[in-house]
């Protein structure tokens, strides 16, 4: 079988010695010294100077409104993974959807002017696939209504847009370490931001309130990172470079494979250094794009449509137009990549495909 996506394991030596020194310390939860060890290593990769770990992207979302004291609306996307419009509804805000960019899978500063309304206090922006949004428009326009930016920068790492992290923009940028992430925990989140008064309030928001052991900041939730996670992402992040590498060979192929068919993928954003996270392609519509997967897993082969349906079709929120992400999410598809994929399984993938499509 190959599926869409594998989930990279680090020997399974190097965890275990880890897990040794936990097994000596006794300590598994409450900050412990691989979660801080992480903490510091990814504030050093990403080159942000403050990096928090959570227990997943979800929360790290949730937590990144309180932070704000988001109120209101937010502007965000319906081409995103569903946790970008769950997280501002759980949490009370109604949510605006923009249409999006088509060239970059992503909303822009247009985009977003044209939901707007009074009771906006952000934007929501998902760097889709590791591209990078129209960061200086959005920007220019949150400053110009007075509200703040969360990037959900789930996809994004070791990305990098002019030689500057893609996961670093923002009042705050959001990371998933989802098991299936190029950089993974198992699972995990982090919180990044330049602001040391919003980290502050980040980190009691994490870990129930608390201000130290006896007192209490304000109300928090849980969302600490174990030991056990730590560990895991000790171990993979020294390979991330590598892991990047070996994607980028395998996109080559199949950019290289897939020439001239009739496909297309988004516009990557001018300066961006890709981490190869994905790899989408757009087919000329849905009626296509059902055929060539129903090839593909007829030989054990599995894509994922990714990102369907358009969120803003969801049933909690109130029904929006975006035709434009409508037409995306019915024609994009993500073929199978991962770091250890065989160069002559994407030689297979990519000869189904030309046969599929007649070439």
């Amino acid at each position: 079988m190959i599926n869409v996506t594998k989930i990279h394991l680090p020997p399974l030596e190097e965890y275990v010695a880890l897990l040794q020194g936990i097994w000596q310390r006794g300590q598994l939860t409450n900050h412990g010294p691989l979660v801080m060890e992480l903490e510091r290593r990814l504030r050093e990769y990403l080159d942000v100077p403050y990096c928090l770990l959570v227990t997943n992207g979800m929360l790290a979302l949730q937590i990144a409104i309180k932070a704000l004291r988001l109120r209101g609306s937010v502007v965000t996307t319906p081409f995103s993974y569903v946790a970008t419009t769950a997280a501002p509804a759980w949490e009370g805000l109604h949510c605006l959807h923009a249409d999006l960019d088509p060239r970059s899978l992503c909303i822009g500063a247009e985009q977003c002017e044209a939901v707007w309304r009074d009771d906006v206090s952000a934007i929501l922006a998902t760097h889709v696939y590791g591209n990078a949004c129209d960061i200086e428009g959005l920007s220019a326009l949150a400053k110009l209504r007075g509200a703040k930016i969360i990037y959900d920068a789930a996809h994004t790492f070791g990305a990098r847009l002019a030689g500057r992290s893609l996961s670093d923009f923002g009042d705050v940028s959001i990371l998933s370490f989802h098991a299936t992430k190029l950089f993974h925990t198992g699972e995990g989140g982090a919180l990044i931001t330049r602001d040391p008064e919003l980290a502050h309030r980040i980190e009691y928001l994490r870990n129930f309130g608390h201000d130290g052991p006896e007192a209490f900041h304000d109300f928090g939730t849980n969302a600490k990172v174990s030991e056990l996670h730590a560990a895991m992402g000790l171990c993979v992040l020294p390979r991330v470079d590598q892991l990047i590498a070996q994607r980028k060979l395998l996109v080559e192929r199949y950019d290289r494979e897939l020439a001239g068919l009739p496909l297309s993928q988004p516009i990557w954003a001018a300066g961006l250094q890709r981490n190869y996270a994905y790899f989408p392609v757009l087919f000329a519509n849905e009626a296509t794009l059902l055929k060539v997967r129903a090839v593909l897993i007829a030989e054990n082969i599995h894509p994922r449509r990714y990102f369907y349906p358009s969120l803003s079709s969801l049933n909690y929120i109130e029904p929006q137009s975006t035709p434009i992400c409508d037409a995306i999410s019915q024609r994009v598809l993500c073929l199978p990549l991962w770091a250890e994929m065989e160069p002559m399984q994407v030689s297979r993938i990519a000869s189904l495909i030309r046969r599929s499509l007649g070439h």
